[in-house]
């Protein structure tokens, strides 16, 4: 059997992908974990008519209080998980102005930068919020997901592994340096690092689904819907798997995959 490689997509192609498969799974943030008030369900298992009765929520919140930093964060990381990039930009330079040395505002503030595009931007309010002599985890990872965006993906394993030193095995980093390997071609590489961090009990979907997505280019089907419905309700479940399935029988999804020949190794389904 031929090995299998990938030609090597842009970074921004490929995450469009990996947040298009489940956009749910994308609303988790590390500091945006658990119930929003007004609302039953934590974010990550939101579905999108719920994510968007979150950022309805969120919205009116932040229009009563727009200097609260946890309602910011909040707001600007749903509206990212549902696409409006510029507006949750928006709504982190604000709590910026009112928060400038905080870790946590610089953070999302970064992360807010990239999905509008503004990479190098985000690498330097990055690279600001970190401390030496205090390092965050985060920040390394944040730092990482943004250097792969800017097609420095060896800079980028550097960061990430420079989280791992802090916090082993920790789900998310091991996530974003498994899709790190994705956008150099590596998909046997991305795998290892996939199902290494969905073995972690902090894992969550974005986790599971990445592996989908992985497993999935790779040809295995079964298995990548198997990994996509997870531990998610039955409604969830089937919204993820009808995104996988659309993912993968695009033809610029299995153009990616090919073999050692230059021969394709997939036809569009």
């Amino acid at each position: 059997m031929q090995k299998k490689t990938v030609n090597k997509p842009s970074a921004l192609a490929i995450l469009t992908i990996a947040c298009t498969l489940a956009i749910s799974a994308c609303a988790k943030d590390p500091r945006s974990t658990g119930s929003i008030r007004g609302l039953n369900k934590p974010t990550e298992h939101m579905s999108v008519p719920e994510l968007q009765q979150a950022a309805s929520v969120l919205g009116k919140q932040y229009d009563r209080n727009p200097r609260s930093k946890p309602i910011g964060l909040k707001y600007a990381s749903v509206l990212r998980s549902t696409g409006r990039n510029e507006q949750a930009l928006a709504v982190m330079q604000q709590i910026v102005i009112k928060h400038p040395e905080d870790n946590d505002v610089l953070s999302e503030y970064g992360k807010s930068l990239a999905a509008t595009g503004n990479f190098k931007k985000a690498l330097k309010v990055i690279e600001r919020a970190q401390r030496p002599d205090r390092p965050d985890w985060r920040l390394f990872s944040a730092q990482g997901a943004i250097l792969d965006q800017l097609d420095q993906s060896q800079a980028a394993r550097v960061q990430y592994r420079k989280a791992l030193d802090i916090v082993p095995n920790e789900p998310s980093v091991l996530s974003n340096l498994g899709m790190s390997y994705v956008l150099t071609g590596d998909l046997r590489g991305a795998e290892t690092y996939l199902r290494r961090a969905i073995k972690q009990p902090r894992a969550d979907s974005r986790v599971r689904q990445n592996l989908a997505l992985v497993i999935g280019l790779q040809g295995n089907f079964e298995e990548a819907e198997k990994v996509a419905r997870g531990e998610l309700n039955q409604a969830a479940a089937e919204e993820n798997i009808k995104f996988l399935r659309q993912m993968l029988s695009q033809q610029s999804a299995w153009s990616l995959l090919k073999n050692t020949d230059g021969e394709d190794t997939a036809k569009t389904q």
